[in-house]
């Protein structure tokens, strides 16, 4: 089984593009065009009755406390946790590939829709808990957005596409799910997985 990311080669660094955020000409942060890449499979195992995507960041800090602050850095040996950036499931094994750009095209303030897309079901993203309580962003955030690591951060993010190859047509997931919700029903029908990573920074002083 293998899935290949156009775009950047496996372990390599990001391009802006495909990222929410980048750093700006006057400011530490800027928008960014936050396409999807192109991602495409072959080699599926036997007996595959549908595939599920899962793109996570497991270098989130875990405390608030430092991130994007003036004057501060977040530490290196600060505990991370995951951050999900897109969850797919239900994808139909007639598919080979999700074009650039199909499920994200742009910046997208308050979110996209959760629900059933051609490329599969899609649940929400950690944008969502993110953007709580701010009211430009405030939303749910259904589909891909692409990485933001805080831009003081010390190191740099790795972010693992994960395709999985599962023993069922549907996980029967609905609403606004989220990526442990999915990978926690993922991990009871997996027949195979392979993985695609890549890296970002939005710190200057910090290069791959």
């Amino acid at each position: 089984m293998k899935i290949t990311i156009n775009g950047w080669n496996d372990g390599a660094v990001i391009p802006a593009k495909f990222a929410f955020g980048k750093p700006g000409e006057d400011a530490p942060f800027a928008p960014s065009d936050n396409v999807n890449p192109h991602v495409s499979w072959s080699d599926l195992p036997s007996g595959t009755q549908s595939l599920a995507l899962i793109c996570h960041d497991m270098d989130v800090p875990s405390k608030p406390d430092d991130v994007n602050q003036e004057g501060r850095t977040v530490p290196a040996d600060l505990p991370r946790v995951p951050f999900y950036h897109w969850v797919l499931v239900d994808i139909p094994t007639g598919l080979t590939e999700i074009p650039e750009s199909a499920a994200s095209d742009a910046l997208t303030p308050r979110g996209k829709s959760v629900g059933k897309t051609p490329y599969g079901v899609c649940g929400k993203n950690d944008y969502t808990a993110w953007f709580a309580g701010d009211p430009d962003m405030e939303g749910v955030y259904g589909g891909y957005d692409g990485p933001c690591p805080p831009w003081n951060d010390s190191i740099i993010h790795h972010y693992h596409f994960t395709l999985y190859a599962l023993d069922v047509a549907t996980l029967g997931l609905s609403g606004d799910f989220s990526g442990d919700d999915a990978l926690a029903v993922i991990e009871q029908h997996t027949l195979e997985s392979a993985s695609y990573e890549g890296m970002y920074s939005m710190n200057p002083e910090v290069s791959a």
